[in-house]
């Protein structure tokens, strides 16, 4: 965790929609923590309504949804549609699983942070959502 933060940063992991592969969540979940974050893991099947409330309920820093049901251009655009109605615009949204790089680039011009593919290193997310929150939360 960053000298810089005052409290640890929270991060809430999920799994929205149909997609009930959540091996690589779990994995997540538990390196975020092993680094010093606090992690709310929402479990399976919730709507990006329901990310987004438990978001503001448990007042996380970073949102990161897995995905895998090749569903992530409806899923990630109404989580920020509905982030935004919200005001949460301090709140990172992240994620990764199955993506293609077409896609990717296109979610993130919609306000979607960085999307990790499978592969990418555990140092590498946790770093990015370090920086992230250390740059743009006010503690």
């Amino acid at each position: 965790m960053s000298s810089t933060l005052k409290r640890p940063i929270r991060v809430l992991v999920a799994k929205v929609g149909l997609d009930g592969h959540d091996r690589g969540a779990k994995v997540i979940a538990t390196s975020l923590r092993d680094a010093g974050m606090e992690v709310i893991y929402t479990g399976l099947r919730q709507s990006p309504e329901m990310v987004v409330n438990t978001a503001l309920q448990e007042d996380v820093d970073a949102i990161g949804v897995s995905i895998l049901s090749g569903a992530h251009m409806t899923v990630f655009p109404k989580i920020v549609e509905i982030m935004k109605m919200k005001g949460m615009t301090d709140v990172l949204i992240t994620g990764g699983g199955i993506i293609p790089e077409a896609d990717m680039k296109k979610l993130k011009e919609l306000g979607v942070g960085e999307l990790f593919a499978p592969g990418a290193t555990m140092a590498s997310i946790v770093a990015y959502i370090e920086n992230w929150v250390t740059q743009h939360r006010n503690f």
